[in-house]
């Protein structure tokens, strides 16, 4: 029992890493460099177009990870953008959840965002067309200028001044703020009055330090995960269990560097996407941060399957594949609202294990549809700590077309699928 339940651990460790993590951060480290280089140009061009606001926050939804979609939340809080962007924003966004199905199915992703982006345009249009923020009676209490600046002068910024000298791209010793300044009500509700950037400690320094090691686990890796694509016995090379060998130190380093970082159900803060676009270094140390939060959340999944199934067959792994099956036939209508649910949670650490458990046939199509449009990812934080009234309602509202959509296409796996 104890050598067949060591298996299992370890042969989740290597294919957490090298079937999934190493591809995760590839397309991280992609799409963090265009979010490094264009996330202020978006902020710029949705507080400009008025008419256009749901499909341009739909857009920045759109793009994996949280970056985008956390910026657009601090711009309904000044008034910039319309109640109905900000849904239409967390409808499109899947969080950290969009990597894994990137990684392992491409075209899933495609149709998932085609959907997703649809109805999250005509959702906020509908929204501000109703003017639903305005019936919620969603009025953000403000602070006086002057209030700003004498609750402002009462907070200590070394940790500020201290990231900045890292960067070495701060001439005021000041983060750029990006759809809001210094000192105003934004800064001091994301920065201040919230858990804001990693402190400056034992973990601060490990996470940025240690990333050209994580970067260089995830090269080798990606070498060895291209390999197994193409059906070569990694663990039968020149060197016995490479991949084995590769896999675990690889999940095992993922999760240190999780710990580390202190990220265990969101991994992304609206001051470190700021940071992130200010400097490619520090993209770099945060898009290790995020790939590793990833893996070690797809770990978990891929542990609550192997067990789940070895319990299901008595030890059986195709009886409890078979079980497992019969259980998905009789549970597929349920797991639509499950996936739902799961999408009120904010972050990203449940969203990841639910994505992870698609990929491996635990979930319909259907349910993940549901949760990728119900989930806010890392984005609710912001407005959750600015107008928590603000973000119940847009959580609740997010969930009606997530679970209208999520029903129709059960009603069509059923249907028209049925027996394929």
């Amino acid at each position: 029992m104890i050598k067949e339940i060591l298996e299992i651990i370890l042969e989740s460790a290597e294919g957490t890493f090298l079937e999934v993590g190493v591809f995760v951060g590839a397309v991280l480290l992609i799409f963090g460099y265009i979010n490094y280089k264009e996330s202020g140009k978006f902020v710029e061009k949705i507080q400009d177009s008025k008419r256009w606001q749901p499909i341009i926050g739909a857009l920045m939804g759109l793009s994996p990870g949280c970056g985008g979609a956390i910026f657009v939340m601090p711009l309904f809080i000044k008034n910039t953008v319309s109640f109905g962007t900000v849904i239409a924003t967390l409808i499109s966004t899947m969080g950290d959840s969009a990597f894994v199905i990137i990684s392992k199915m491409p075209f899933h992703y495609i149709l998932v965002s085609i959907i997703s982006f649809i109805t999250a345009v005509i959702t906020g249009y509908i929204v501000d067309y109703f003017k639903i923020g305005e019936k919620l009676k969603l009025n953000i209490k403000r602070m006086s200028v002057e209030k700003q600046k004498e609750v402002h002068k009462k907070y200590n910024h070394n940790k500020q001044k201290t990231v900045c000298l890292d960067i070495n791209e701060c001439n005021t010793q000041t983060i750029a703020h990006i759809g809001h300044e210094e000192g105003d009500e934004v800064d001091i509700a994301l920065h201040h009055n919230s858990k804001g950037h990693q402190d400056i400690g034992i973990g601060y320094k490990a996470t940025h330090n240690l990333y050209k090691v994580f970067w260089f686990l995830i090269s080798i890796g990606l070498l060895l995960g291209i390999m197994l694509l193409m059906q070569v016995d990694i663990n039968n090379l020149y060197i016995p269990n490479l991949g084995m060998v590769i896999g675990v130190i690889g999940t095992v380093f993922s999760i240190v560097f999780t710990i580390f970082s202190k990220k265990f159900i969101s991994d992304d803060t609206h001051e470190e996407s700021e940071i992130k676009v200010m400097s490619l270094k520090e993209t770099l140390i945060h898009n290790a941060i995020e790939t590793a939060f990833v893996i070690t959340w797809v770990f978990v999944a891929y542990l609550v399957y192997e067990f789940a199934i070895f319990a299901l067959g008595g030890a059986n792994h195709a009886a409890g594949e078979e079980k497992l099956m019969e259980f998905m036939v009789k549970t597929k209508f349920l797991t639509v609202i499950i996936g739902s649910i799961i999408g009120l949670i904010p972050g990203c650490g449940p969203q990841v294990i639910f994505v992870t458990l698609f990929t491996r046939g635990m979930v319909p199509f259907s349910a993940l549809l549901a949760n990728a449009i119900s989930q806010d990812g890392d984005a609710l934080f912001p407005l959750l700590a600015m107008d928590k009234k603000s973000s119940l309602w847009a959580t609740v509202i997010t969930t009606i077309p997530a679970l209208i959509i999520g029903l129709i296409a059960y009603a069509i796996e059923t249907t028209l699928f049925a027996g394929i």
